[in-house]
């Protein structure tokens, strides 16, 4: 039987592993304790989303106290913001589906506590996802079905999720004094990629004694190109003003941003059921960015899109009358209905005119396998997907040639630390999202005393060269923050 590359050091001595070995390590961890707080959050200005609009948040977070077989324990943290409007797009009221999630990170909190599985981060992440997760979700839309109320989708279930996975691989790093990523590998992993991913069968590819740092960026870049989000709402020029916007010391017109931030890359969401109002947005965006020094656009019609036509129409008549601004979309993002099993769209023709990203219909690596099936050729990664979730999509998709992007769910405080970090070390197409600082960027003022270039934008960059230390490297005892009291602990 061939031996694996990689070899674990094990009380004192070195071994090399075979092929399907799986090994007990001094390094596992398993959950012991879990807290959840939760922390509100109102934006500046409306954020659109699809059919929707968000205008305030709570946010997630969850400390994680972890053991290893010795006793040795360590706190981890992680945070997700919990966008109603993105996880669970519905006509339902907000109030009922926020206090849904709500519910269902209590529930959460108790599971995590409770969940007696020893290992890595990554192992235990996929556990819980494959068996905990789907049992409580499926429990918790039996009681919703009772009481005639529709189901939550499972990307909210999964985005309540990654609070808790994010903080299980903090606490990792912490207890063993190591940046979590410098733990994606053979030495710390008793299971390699195959025990996690299936490869197409169009693919030559083996994920047999491959380790997810084969497929990360090392050393990770210590500035990222920022993507700014231009929303559905956003006015754009002078003429769109209201009177009623913000008067706090922040930019509002697009032109302005740019200025500030010397912003090189716009984000444009669209409305994907009104070409004309889609390609005038693309067209005016267009001339602002390339009047302000702008070189990049990205095009985001959030899963409104029911046919290629559409995006090709756009695309094909911007490409006819303004082909400047046609070069410059990187990509184009999700146009279609973000269930792929239920929405199994034939999508090359778009594909063969611009790059295509996955984003909301990414929930884990089979539907990326299934989106490439059908013409993907891109991934849009996130963390409040879980971190576990996006490290392994990442192998997937960059085993199979596919193209990354890390994209925002407008990340404030904590969240903002692993969703930079994600896309230092994943290789994307450009940079990465953060657009915290243009809806609620005093929410994260106390984060920015310790890392500012992450909660501001200069020269078109964010800068990462402040976070170090264990774990995600927050550095939170020097973060002055109080929160409130728990809204669940275990046990």
């Amino acid at each position: 039987m061939p031996e694996l590359k990689g070899t674990r050091r094990l009380a004192g001595r070195t071994h090399t592993r075979k092929r399907g070995e799986i090994l007990t390590l001094e390094t596992d961890i398993r959950p012991t304790a879990v807290e959840l707080y939760l922390l509100g959050v109102e934006t500046r200005v409306p954020l659109k989303f699809g059919a929707e609009t968000l205008t305030e948040v709570t946010c997630a977070r969850v400390r994680m106290t972890v053991a290893d077989a010795a006793g040795n324990t360590a706190d981890g943290w992680g945070e997700t913001p919990l966008s109603v409007q993105w996880v669970w797009p519905s006509t339902l009221g907000y109030s009922e589906r926020h206090d849904a999630l709500v519910q269902f990170c209590g529930q959460l909190a108790e599971a995590w506590a409770a969940f007696d599985i020893a290992g890595h981060p990554v192992e235990i992440g996929y556990d819980f996802i494959s068996g905990p997760l789907a049992e409580l979700l499926k429990g918790f839309n039996a009681g919703r079905a009772e009481q005639g109320r529709e189901p939550m989708p499972y990307l909210a279930a999964l985005v309540c999720c990654s609070a808790f996975d994010i903080a299980l691989h903090d606490a990792w790093g912490k207890l063993h004094g190591l940046d979590v990523y410098e733990t994606y590998n053979a030495r710390y992993m008793s299971r390699d990629l195959s025990a996690f991913l299936t490869p197409a069968p169009d693919a030559d590819v083996d994920f047999a004694g491959r380790f997810p740092d084969e497929f990360l960026v090392f050393p990770r870049p210590s500035k990222l190109p920022a993507w700014h989000l231009v929303g559905g709402r956003d006015p754009i020029g002078e003429s769109e003003l209201t009177g009623d916007e913000p008067d706090d010391g922040y930019p509002v017109l697009l032109a302005d941003w740019i200025d500030r931030d010397g912003l090189k890359c716009l984000k444009v969401k669209l409305r994907g059921n009104d070409a004309e109002w889609d390609y005038d947005r693309l067209v005016r965006v267009g001339r602002i960015a390339r009047e302000h020094g702008a070189l990049w656009l990205s095009a985001d019609f959030n899963c409104t899109v029911r046919e290629p036509d559409y995006v090709n129409q756009v695309l094909d008549r911007l490409m006819a009358e303004h082909p400047h601004i046609w070069q410059m979309i990187l990509y184009v993002e999700q146009p279609f209905p973000y269930d792929l099993e239920a929405n199994p769209i034939d999508v090359r023709s778009v594909s063969a005119r611009k790059p295509l990203f996955m984003d909301e219909s990414a929930h884990d690596w089979r539907l990326v396998k299934l989106g490439r099936r059908l013409g993907w050729t891109g991934v849009a990664l996130k963390t409040c997907k879980t971190q576990t979730g996006a490290l392994l999509s990442l192998c997937w998709a960059k085993a199979h040639g596919m193209t990354l992007m890390v994209q925002d769910l407008t990340n404030p405080m904590l969240a903002q630390v692993p969703h930079v970090l994600l896309a230092a070390h994943a290789g994307t197409i450009m940079g990465v999202e953060t657009n915290g600082m243009q809806f609620y960027p005093d929410a994260s003022a106390a984060e920015a005393e310790v890392h500012p270039g992450l909660y501001t934008r200069r020269d078109g960059k964010v800068v990462l060269d402040t976070v170090s230390g264990p774990g995600f490297g927050y550095r939170l005892d020097e973060i002055r923050r109080t929160l409130p009291e728990p809204m669940a602990s275990f046990p």
